[in-house]
């Protein structure tokens, strides 16, 4: 599997950021964020899309919505700093 960065939190100071990359052989998105630890958030999730043991729900600021759709409208332009 071969990362590449898209797009990292803009409102952040560099450090442990949410951040989005693309897995340029299959062209899965990986996110990194904020693990929900919170069990009515992950009840809530598991109502309509059940957790399995090896995934993660992952927390990403509201703030990240633009740069993850300016990410994906142009996947082949480079990362969004």
């Amino acid at each position: 599997m071969r990362l590449r960065f898209l797009a990292i939190d803009p409102g952040t100071g560099g450090d442990h950021c949410p951040a989005v990359f693309v897995d340029e052989e299959t062209g899965d998105l990986v996110f990194q964020g904020t693990t929900v630890s919170s069990s009515a958030d992950l009840d809530q999730v598991a109502e309509h899309s059940p957790i399995a043991t090896y995934e993660s729900v992952v927390r990403l600021p509201a703030r990240m919505r633009t740069r993850i759709l300016e990410a994906l409208s142009d996947i082949d332009s480079p990362p969004v700093q």
